[in-house]
């Protein structure tokens, strides 16, 4: 049973994990449980209480997750039998996240209580049709509602797969590298069309990782530490930043721009 208060820390890139998040806080304070939800783009790991039983909600990219992410998990403070749960939303495979995940928390002295998978739209290559990603949707939130119950209830498990899971983690390390290289950071640069930018700096305000600057125009200006996480692109409201590899251009995003928006705004 859960008889601390919760402290969920989150990051959503186009709006799926925000939606589980935000599903799982609501049935958790259903219960009586305490619950807060943090940003991680907003957030220290450093203020991270231990007293507290902590959440990890988070995106799968690249077969685990993004590197900014990783480096908030790695940097949780010790603990001493903190319980700690997680929860990803992909759109097919990761294989690199749930096992990894358990090992660094639990050399940390965390508790390891529950992982959970759940499978949503995806946001990049091929962007699916309304309907069927409302579906998709309809059918996570049901799953998130779920396993927040189990976790109040004490019946989830946040298994290990060693062999299968560390290969697709450090292959996932290579490719997060790859990612980072100045060579995929020029064949995959994301930059604005000028003559489409309206200047309402809704990406320079949503990038979790401070790549889009501002000219002194108000225009944005991207930098080259892109990870991915298509925000930008999939957030601006005239279409201005286009994703080279989504089909046909199309974007996808699941809720308004706003409530990813830093909680100071």
């Amino acid at each position: 049973m859960m008889d601390k208060p919760i402290d969920f820390y989150y990051f959503s890139g186009t709006g799926n994990t925000h939606l589980v998040v935000q599903r799982m806080g609501e049935v958790f304070k259903d219960h009586d449980i305490s619950v807060k939800l943090f940003k991680i783009e907003d957030s220290r790991p450093e203020d991270v209480n231990p007293g507290h039983i902590i959440g990890l909600g988070f995106p799968v990219a690249e077969l685990s997750t993004y590197d900014f992410v990783w480096k908030f998990i790695k940097s949780l403070p010790p603990a001493s039998g903190t319980e700690i749960f997680m929860v990803d939303t992909l759109a097919g495979f990761s294989g690199g996240i749930v096992g990894p995940v358990r090992e660094i928390v639990k050399n940390k002295g965390y508790h390891p209580t529950g992982a959970c998978e759940i499978i949503m739209p995806p946001n990049i290559f091929y962007i699916e049709d309304d309907k069927t990603s409302k579906k998709k949707v309809k059918k996570g939130i049901k799953k998130a509602e779920k396993y927040a119950e189990a976790l109040i209830k004490g019946k989830t498990k946040w298994g290990r797969v060693p062999l299968l899971s560390d290969a697709v983690y450090y292959t996932s390390l290579i490719g997060l590298k790859f990612t980072e290289t100045k060579l995929n950071q020029r064949l995959l640069h994301l930059k604005t069309d000028g003559e489409k930018c309206s200047k309402c700096q809704i990406c320079y305000k949503l990038c979790p990782i401070n790549n889009i600057l501002l000219n002194e125009d108000g225009s944005p200006k991207h930098l080259n530490q892109c990870q991915y996480c298509l925000r930008c692109t999939s957030f601006c409201p005239k279409g201005a930043i286009p994703c080279p590899v989504n089909y046909k251009g199309k974007t996808y995003r699941a809720v308004k721009a706003k409530e990813l928006l830093p909680d100071h705004e």
